[in-house]
């Protein structure tokens, strides 16, 4: 191994550079896609549920318990509410199917290029072991 020339270390090192930028890139565009950062959209949705929700329930609370008049009936908003949960819950299960869906086909184009660096650091090994 000590037998490889100089520009074999330096096309692995390239090789390797290359492979750290990517997956650099990579893990920023998986942050991006909803790996670990949310959007701006996202928080304003967020907000907007919460807020919603919390003023149908407050209002039924509002209304059994203090007798307050609402507009809607109480049994009314608090269906609403359930049901923006459940549609939530179906949005954040939709979001992390699509993206377990690009993890994979990432994971896999990076198995593709680790096997194809491998199948090239073993056709340099045999190159070397000839001479």
């Amino acid at each position: 191994m000590a037998d490889l020339e100089p520009t074999s270390f330096e096309a692995l090192e390239e090789e390797l550079k290359q492979f750290k930028d990517e997956k650099e890139q990579i893990r920023k565009l998986i942050g991006r896609i909803g790996g670990g950062e949310n959007t701006k959209g996202d928080h304003i949705i967020n907000i907007v549920f919460i807020v919603i929700i919390i003023a149908l329930f407050g209002s039924s609370a509002a209304h059994y318990l203090f007798g307050f008049k609402i507009p809607i009936p109480p049994q009314f908003s608090i269906e609403i509410g359930l049901l923006l949960v459940s549609i939530k819950i179906i949005l954040m299960m939709h979001m992390q199917t699509k993206l377990a869906h690009f993890q994979f086909w990432i994971l896999n184009s990076i198995e593709f290029r680790l096997n194809d660096i491998s199948k090239r650091m073993r056709k340099i090994e045999k190159n070397t072991d000839k001479e």
